[in-house]
């Protein structure tokens, strides 16, 4: 029994602290144990990428890991993706969606992100954010056509926010999310992150991003509205809390020094409340 439970309170831990933990503890069990696990794969594939080890090396690693999903889903699940198994059983969780999350944090391996083409910056988006959602409707119940259309609008909407948001933390580790079309439209040619980061056009860099989110916001919210509330509680509270965020930083600017954002606690545990109770 010990060895069962396991998995499932590892995965919580590696979630707890986050908002993403504080919005899916509202979820019935099987869906909360569902997207714990879900989060814990991410995180495992994002610790990965993040790390400071040799590229080769870290790509072995995440080759391991698409071998591994192939397995889980050939019925031979290994010790690490035992805690998969439920949720792939009981709400159809797709493989190509596992490995669209593996392939994005194989993008920051290859080589530094720096000043991505708008498509590349939305396939990116697609495949860290947007899969992930695509995962998780599938737990919260959605309808097939809206569910998809939500992941794809909310993952965006929450992926700029956070590149937004990290900016100069990504810029620590050489990495640098601002598309290069708005790069040069705002008279910058430089794509060394420190350069970008002091130069007195970024806001207007940074403003465009803002405007692309809050468009993928506003679409997240339309698909919502029409969706059934219970289905949509938990990306509600990631929806308002990331748009929170989002609207924090407008506020403080993109000058330097840029103080860190974060959102209250009391400020968070209030949406929750507004949609526990549905």
């Amino acid at each position: 029994m010990a060895l069962a439970e396991a998995p499932d309170k590892a995965a919580a831990e590696r979630a707890s602290g986050s908002s993403f933990y504080n919005a899916m503890r509202i979820l019935p069990r099987a869906q909360r144990e569902a997207m714990f696990q879900i989060y814990s794969f991410c995180r495992q594939v994002d610790d990965i990428a993040d790390s400071s080890g040799p590229r080769a090396q870290r790509r072995e690693q995440l080759d391991r890991w698409r071998s591994d999903v192939d397995a889980l889903y050939a019925g031979r699940p290994v010790a690490r993706t035992q805690g998969l198994v439920a949720p792939v059983r009981d709400f159809g969780l797709r493989r190509e969606d596992f490995h669209a999350v593996i392939d994005g944090m194989e993008m920051d391996v290859v080589a530094d992100i720096r000043a991505p083409d708008d498509a590349t910056l939305d396939t990116y988006c697609n495949r860290v954010a947007s899969a992930v959602g695509r995962l998780s409707v599938r737990v919260f119940g959605m309808e097939e056509q809206d569910g998809i259309a939500l992941a794809h609008h909310l993952g965006r909407a929450l992926q700029l926010t956070n590149i937004l948001r990290d900016l100069d933390e990504d810029a620590a580790l050489g990495r640098l999310y601002l598309p290069a079309e708005g790069l040069r439209k705002a008279g910058i040619t430089a794509t060394d992150p420190a350069v970008v980061l002091a130069s007195p056009t970024l806001p207007e860099v940074c403003g465009g991003l803002v405007t692309r989110a809050r468009t993928h916001f506003a679409r997240s919210d339309e698909i919502m509205a029409r969706s059934p509330r219970r289905s949509v509680r938990a990306p509600r509270i990631m929806g308002e809390a990331y748009r929170l965020i989002l609207d924090s930083l407008v506020a403080r600017g993109w000058s330097s020094p840029r103080r860190p954002i974060h959102l209250p606690r009391a400020r968070l545990l209030w949406i929750i409340l507004r949609h526990a109770f549905i």
